[in-house]
């Protein structure tokens, strides 16, 4: 074996292939390309590129709190309404959650680097105010709003029920 030759080539190769090069001239440009050097107009609809760029993500934060609230009602619904530590926990973060959101507005537009930013921000805290009233809503399902005199003063008697249900049946 120590007599393997060394100008072995193995099928794989390149040394031995011809490349037939085709000049560029016989080659067609491709369709929009052009030679001539970038125009004025060009930085004009760059400069409106980025501004409505930043038109849209500046939309896209204002709508966040909006687009949250179909997942919000989802989990509103999946936590139920009895008392206790999961739904506590969502109830508190559905509080929360805007609560902060709000508090930071300025400084999460302020990154916009516009100051025409107003309608986006009206818009980004009336959403956030929207899932605070899921919040309500959800407290107020679970029993944890006082919503009658006697919840705030201990001498007024509670309401009384007129009816009751359960399983189906009426219960006297």
């Amino acid at each position: 074996m120590a007599n393997k030759p060394q100008n072995l080539r193995t099928k794989w190769s390149l040394d031995n292939i011809r490349v037939n090069r085709v000049s560029t001239e016989a080659l067609a440009s491709p369709p929009g390309y052009s030679l001539s050097s970038v125009s004025s107009g060009a930085e004009v609809s760059k400069k409106t590129d980025v501004s409505r760029l930043i038109n849209k993500k500046s939309w896209d934060i204002a709508l966040a709190p909006l687009k949250q609230v179909p997942m919000n009602l989802f989990i509103m619904y999946m936590a139920g309404n009895s008392i206790s530590i999961f739904p506590i926990m969502m109830v508190g973060m559905l509080f929360m959650k805007p609560l902060q959101a709000i508090w930071s507005a300025k400084t999460t537009f302020k990154m916009m680097e516009t100051s025409n930013a107003i309608l986006q921000m009206i818009v980004y805290i009336l959403g956030n105010f929207v899932n605070i009233g899921l919040a309500l809503y959800k407290c107020h399902s679970m029993g944890l709003l006082p919503t009658h005199a006697s919840d705030w003063l201990a001498f007024v008697e509670p309401p009384t029920r007129l009816e009751y249900l359960g399983g189906g049946m009426i219960l006297y």
